[in-house]
């Protein structure tokens, strides 16, 4: 694909954003319609994003960038199930599996949606089973403690929305996530668990996955120390393709639940991965979060791209990162549950974009990806938000509030609300030396001592901000957020003209782990043929271990 049109695109916006640079974003609010014209709603979901420094010539510019990097096209790509995940050969399809209005859904020919409709019922049986207490542990106890053993998309997604969704989460059990191969986060958990009242649920598509297999033969062992080895079978289940592995662990069949090939690890919370989710919330509020994602996909399909939410959103991301070269973004939940969601993205946004590779194998011809971080208010705001009102790089923030809490007191709520708010239109607005010049004299400081204090007290502003509004942070919504940010990162790819489904940069650790682990691990090992860090940190290591 030609992109020349796209370097077009970007030199009508790079000279549209010199016109914009001396404006100010609050005077833009001198139309009174600005925040119904720059804000998109779905139902109650609400995405403003009028605090960007951006008029409706923008938007039109931004539109054309999309169409000249053929978004469309390749949004139908992506939904026809064509191998859009270029280097690994693969269909990217996991809108498939919040499809629950049963229309067909075509891979290599095949529709897959029985078999999604299968494994998804074998899901929600088995949940269902664990939650009641139909199904026990091997001395007939309740099990209450649930414990996910994975890693990247087989954790971050099911512990990050576990916790999101936690008022809806069954009162009897409590639910734990191990991904870490320290052996302190493992050890740690363990420490509070009693083995007959304890599932793990092993989720590793290959069950091969180092630090997965690692933790769950730890996790075995304590098992087996305490009941016997064949209690195995009855508090353990896994999330794998792999029978023969999992029988050789101990693992019955009936406990297996599988996945597919075009299900990407950071995509795969919706698929039986989400097990540890169903079994918290329960079948029925599963499948919100489903209908939730799949009114995302649906509205990204049908909207035009100037009124549809993640394509807004990406080119937003796009215009900030390309156009004013900055190179961090931010998302700001103010809600204590979903505290790992800014976590959470990276895993979805930076595995996706952080390439330099262009889909034609040359390198990339834009800045890709952004670094993306957050912390949930009103705690990121005693911990960097100084850097965000007055450092010298600018990064756009997304913010998260719900309009009604969720198992919460009202008082707080709206005094959250508040913080919200206020810190998005300081982003905004700053306080200009005249300003603060003014309040100081109100506050009967002397000449010289405004001359000296005044200088800090100045905010430059113009600090863009995204807000999403909802009504609660209930399953429905949950799943529409993720899904959103889904899609918003499958637009930037297309623009940037990378491939966001596969990982290769993680590989090459993972393949060096491989290479040093022996050597790490027997101390009578040579470092020959080693770096001369790498070689002297392991020397280093081996004089502490002794």
């Amino acid at each position: 694909m030609s992109r020349d049109e796209v370097c077009a695109a970007l030199g009508a916006l790079a000279a549209h954003r010199a016109e914009l640079a001396d404006r100010r974003t609050i005077d833009l609010f001198a139309d009174p319609e600005r925040f119904a014209r720059f804000s998109l709603r779905l139902d109650d979901l609400l995405f403003d994003f009028s605090k960007h420094k951006a008029n409706a010539r923008t938007m039109e510019l931004l539109v054309a960038l999309a169409r000249a990097a053929k978004v469309e096209e390749r949004r139908a790509a992506l939904f026809a199930g064509e191998k859009v995940n270029v280097t690994e050969h693969r269909p990217a399809l996991h809108m498939a599996l919040r499809n629950l209005d049963g229309g067909p859904i075509l891979v290599d020919g095949k529709d897959v949606m029985p078999e999604v409709r299968e494994v998804r019922a074998r899901v929600a049986a088995f949940a269902e089973a664990v939650r009641s207490g139909a199904i026990r542990g091997a001395r007939g106890d309740v099990l209450t403690d649930i414990v996910n053993i994975g890693i990247g998309g087989s954790d971050l997604g099911p512990a990050m929305a576990a916790r999101a969704l936690s008022p809806f989460c069954a009162p009897h059990l409590r639910m734990h996530f191990v991904s870490n191969v320290d052996g302190a986060d493992l050890g740690d958990t363990l420490k509070g668990l009693d083995p007959t009242k304890t599932l793990f649920i092993v989720s590793s598509k290959t069950f091969t996955t180092q630090e997965t297999m690692t933790n769950a033969a730890s996790a075995r062992k304590f098992v087996a120390d305490a009941l016997g080895e064949a209690a195995v079978a009855d508090h353990f289940a896994a999330v794998s393709t792999r029978l023969d592995k999992v029988a050789e662990f101990g693992i019955r069949p009936d406990r297996v639940f599988g996945f597919w090939d075009w299900v990407g690890g950071r995509y795969s919370m919706w698929s039986a991965i989400g097990l540890s989710l169903v079994i918290a919330i329960g079948a029925q509020r599963f499948e919100d979060f489903l209908r939730g994602g799949q009114d995302i996909d649906q509205h990204f399909v049908s909207a035009p791209l100037d009124r549809n939410i993640p394509v807004v959103m990406a080119l937003l991301g796009v215009w900030r990162r390309n156009l004013w070269n900055e190179p961090a973004h931010l998302v700001i939940p103010y809600d204590r549950r979903p505290a790992r969601f800014p976590p959470y993205l990276p895993q979805l946004d930076r595995h996706a974009t952080g390439s330099r590779a262009g889909l034609g194998a040359a390198p990339a011809d834009m800045a890709t990806g952004p670094f993306l971080f957050g912390e949930p208010g009103t705690n990121g705001q005693h911990a960097f938000f100084q850097l965000l009102h007055q450092g010298t790089d600018i990064a756009p923030i997304d913010f998260l509030v719900a309009a009604e809490p969720t198992d919460a007191d009202a008082g707080h709520h709206a005094l959250l609300v508040a913080n919200c708010l206020a810190q998005s239109e300081a982003m905004m607005r700053g306080r200009s030396r005249a300003e603060v010049e003014d309040i100081l004299r109100k506050q009967g400081l002397s000449p010289e001592e405004i001359e000296k204090l005044a200088p800090h007290k100045v905010f430059a502003g113009e600090r863009p901000t995204s807000t999403f509004m909802y009504r609660r942070l209930d399953p429905r919504t949950l799943g529409r957020l993720v899904a959103c940010y889904e899609h918003k990162v499958f637009v930037q790819s297309v623009v940037w003209d990378i491939n966001p489904f596969d990982q290769w940069g993680v590989e090459l650790g993972k393949e060096l782990c491989n290479r040093l682990a022996p050597i790490v691990q027997d101390a009578d090992r040579p470092t020959a043929g080693l770096d001369g860090s790498t070689a002297g940190l392991i020397g280093w290591r081996r004089v502490l271990a002794n």
